[in-house]
């Protein structure tokens, strides 16, 4: 059986604005091989508002989420689930 190597595992995604959460979407979306299209028709998103987002535009919901997460002085970590 295969081990994981640390070169095979990546850092989590330390998500402090809209630009660092749209890199993580997008390497998520890659790594599993979606197309923004399959994504959004995969989560009944709009395929150009998951293209804002991994552009990393500030959307006004993302605005408010990081505003309670300043406030709070705490961060956002995305890594893979193990669920």
């Amino acid at each position: 059986m295969p081990t994981e190597t640390s070169s095979d595992v990546r850092d989590p995604f330390r998500i402090y604005s809209a630009a660092s959460l749209g890199d993580a979407i997008r390497h998520y979306r890659s790594e599993d091989g979606f197309t923004q299209a399959e994504l959004a028709e995969l989560t009944g998103l709009r395929r150009t508002y998951l293209s804002e987002l991994e552009t990393g535009k500030e959307t006004e919901q993302l605005k408010r989420v990081l505003r309670v997460l300043r406030a709070l002085g705490v961060r956002m970590v995305l890594d893979r689930a193990d669920w």
